[in-house]
C-alpha cells in the first residue's frame, strides 16, 4: 500500500512538473523558430544579393568581351583587333638577303656581291570595317623608298576601291608577292610592265570568286619603273579580267587554274630631262637595252616618249598536286621621238617578251600561286625537314628592230635575249625559305662586234617573312 502511495505521489509530482515546465519549453521553441526564420530570411537576402552581384559581374564580363581588343601572332604577322572586328592593325614584313655570282665575266662588267635585296615592314589597318590602308617602305636599296601606300575600301566582295601607290594589275609574276616568286629574280616579261604606279582602281570578285576584275586610272609609269609623280597630263587606263573556274570546289578542285588578260593604254609625253622611257634588265640585273641620250648643249639626240603606250598581257597559272606552272606573254608598244637638231622623227616601237616557269615539290606539298606551307617544317630535333622544290623556266625578250640605230645603239643594247634557269628552293617553314638559282642568258647584238657574251648568273636567297 505504501508502495502504491509512493508511486502515485511520483506520478502526480511528474505531472505537476510537466505542467510547470511546458510553457517555458514552448516559449523557448517559439523563440528558436523566430530566430531560425530570421536567419533563413537573412540567408535568403544574402543569396539574392550574391545572385544580383553575379548577374552584374556576368554582364560586365560580357560587356568587356564586346569591347576588349584581341592580340594575336602567327604566320600572318602580328595583329590587334577590336572585339567587333571593325578595327584592326596588322604588322607584317619580310627580309631577303642575296648572294650574286657572275661566272665567266672576264670583262668584269658585273660585280659579285652580297646585298640586302629587300627589307620591307608592312603596316595594314582596317577602320570602320570597310576601310583601310597599307604602307610598305623598303630599306633594301641605297635609299629608303615607299613601294606601297594606299587607301582601300571594300564594301562587299564584288566592289572595292583602291587609291594611292600600288601594283597596276598587268604582269602576272609582278602581281605575285616577292616572297612567293619561284626564282630569285622575276622573268623577262616583267621588264615590260610597271612595278608600281599612283592611281585609283575599282576591283572585285564575281560569281563567288570565279571571275575577278580590276579597272583603274594611273599616272602612267614607264616599263619596269615605280612611279611617284607624273611628268605630263596624260593618264593611263589599266584593266584586267582573271578567271579561276574551279575556285568554288576548294580542296576538291581538279586543278588550281587561273587564266586572264590585262591591258593598259595611255599617252606618255617625255622631255629631254625626264624621258618617260625605261631601261631593260637581264635576269642578273644588268642593263641590256637603253634608249639613246645626249649630253650636248643644246640637248639633241635624246629619245623621249611621245604618244600612245599600250600593253597587252595574256597570262595563266596552273597547279595540280605538287606540280605548278606559270606562263605569260607581254607586248608593249610605245611611240617614241628623237630630235637630232637637224630633223625630228617618231616611231611606234613594239617590244615582246614571254616566259614559261614550272616547279615541283619533291616532298609532296600542294603547289600554289601563293605561299606554300611544308607538311613538316624544318625541325632537326623532332625530325621535320621542310619542303624541297625544284624550279625551271625559259623566257625570251625581243626588242623592235626599228629601234636600231636611231633610237638605240646596237653596240650597247641587245635586240634579243633568251634565258634559261634552274633552281632549288628549300622551304624551312611557311615563312622561311632558302633558294639557289642558276640562270644563263644568251644575247643577240649589244657588243661592239657581234653579240654580247652570255650572262651566267648564280644567285642565292635567304628569306624570312611574317
Amino acid at each position: 500500500m505504501v508502495r502504491n502511495m509512493v508511486s502515485r505521489a511520483g506520478l502526480w509530482t511528474g505531472t505537476l512538473l510537466s505542467v510547470a515546465v511546458a510553457p517555458q519549453l514552448v516559449a523557448q521553441q517559439d523563440s528558436t523558430l523566430v530566430r531560425l526564420e530570421e536567419r533563413i530570411q537573412e540567408v535568403d537576402q544574402q543569396a539574392r544579393i550574391a545572385a544580383r552581384q553575379f548577374e552584374l559581374y556576368r554582364d560586365s564580363v560580357a560587356a568587356a568581351a564586346r569591347t576588349r581588343a584581341s592580340v594575336s601572332a602567327g604566320t600572318g604577322g602580328f595583329a590587334i583587333r577590336s572585339a567587333d572586328g571593325n578595327f584592326a592593325l596588322n604588322l607584317r614584313g619580310y627580309f631577303q638577303s642575296d648572294a650574286r655570282i657572275y661566272l665567266e665575266d672576264d670583262a668584269k662588267v658585273l660585280v659579285n656581291d652580297l646585298i640586302i635585296r629587300r627589307a620591307r615592314p608592312v603596316i595594314e589597318a582596317t577602320v570602320y570595317k570597310y576601310y583601310g590602308f597599307r604602307i610598305m617602305p623598303d630599306f633594301g636599296g641605297s635609299a629608303p623608298t615607299i613601294f606601297d601606300a594606299y587607301f582601300d575600301a571594300r564594301w562587299k566582295p564584288s566592289v572595292g576601291v583602291r587609291a594611292g601607290k600600288f601594283k597596276p594589275p598587268v604582269g602576272l609574276e609582278r602581281l605575285q608577292s616577292a616572297t612567293d616568286i619561284k626564282f630569285v629574280e622575276r622573268g623577262l616579261p616583267t621588264n615590260l610592265v610597271p612595278s608600281r604606279d599612283v592611281g585609283i582602281q575599282l576591283s572585285g570578285l564575281l560569281g563567288q570568286g570565279i571571275l575577278s576584275y580590276e579597272a583603274g586610272v594611273f599616272d602612267g609609269a614607264p616599263d619596269l619603273a615605280s612611279g611617284n609623280n607624273d611628268v605630263a597630263d596624260g593618264k593611263e587606263l589599266v584593266g584586267r579580267l582573271f578567271l579561276t573556274p574551279f575556285v568554288k570546289q576548294g580542296a576538291n578542285a581538279p586543278l588550281d587554274l587561273g587564266i586572264g588578260v590585262a591591258v593598259s593604254t595611255g599617252d606618255e609625253e617625255g622631255s629631254t630631262t625626264s624621258t618617260s622611257l625605261p631601261s631593260y634588265r637581264s635576269p642578273g640585273q644588268a642593263t641590256v637595252f637603253r634608249y639613246r641620250t645626249s649630253t650636248a648643249t643644246p640637248v639633241t639626240g635624246t629619245v623621249i616618249a611621245d604618244g600612245r603606250h599600250t600593253r597587252i598581257a595574256p597570262q595563266l597559272y596552273l597547279n595540280r598536286g605538287a606540280f605548278g606552272l606559270l606562263a605569260e606573254y607581254t607586248i608593249a608598244r610605245q611611240t617614241v621621238a628623237r630630235d637630232t637638231g637637224v630633223s625630228r622623227t617618231d616611231d611606234r616601237l613594239e617590244h615582246k617578251a614571254w616566259q614559261v616557269a614550272g616547279s615541283f615539290f619533291l616532298t609532296g606539298e600542294k603547289n600554289s600561286f601563293r605561299s606554300v606551307t611544308p607538311k613538316k617544317g624544318f625541325d632537326p630535333i623532332n625530325g621535320g625537314f621542310g619542303a624541297v622544290e625544284l624550279v625551271a623556266r625559259y623566257g625570251r625578250i625581243e626588242f623592235d628592230q626599228d629601234a636600231f640605230p636611231r633610237y638605240a645603239d646596237s653596240t650597247a643594247s641587245v635586240d634579243e635575249a633568251k634565258a634559261f634557269a634552274v633552281g632549288l628552293n628549300w622551304h624551312l617553314g611557311r615563312n622561311v625559305k632558302i633558294g639557289v638559282n642558276y640562270e644563263q642568258t644568251k644575247f643577240s647584238g649589244g657588243a661592239a662586234t657581234g653579240d654580247r657574251p652570255d650572262e651566267k648568273f648564280v644567285a642565292a636567297r635567304f628569306q624570312t617573312a611574317f
